[in-house]
């Protein structure tokens, strides 16, 4: 659990302590600001490869370094 009771994801931790909104990562990436929720929220969750890769393009942004795999496995 982390912020307001709701259950967090390895995802959704890490925008967490980025501080990231979920808004941001759907506008840059054009993937659907739902999603982003269901991934933020899920561990079960995996995008699509294409999603995959948006996501990542927009939070490379934000951290050069951060790769799909410690999130997902695609």
């Amino acid at each position: 659990m982390f912020g307001l009771g709701k259950p967090r994801s390895n995802f959704g931790k890490w925008i967490d302590r980025k501080g990231l909104k979920q808004q941001w990562i759907s506008n840059k990436s054009g993937v659907s600001h739902g999603t982003i929720s269901q991934l933020a929220i899920n561990d079960d969750r995996v995008p699509t490869y294409r999603n995959a890769q948006k996501i990542i393009k927009a939070l490379r942004e934000v951290d050069p370094s951060v790769k799909a795999d410690q999130f997902w496995d695609l």
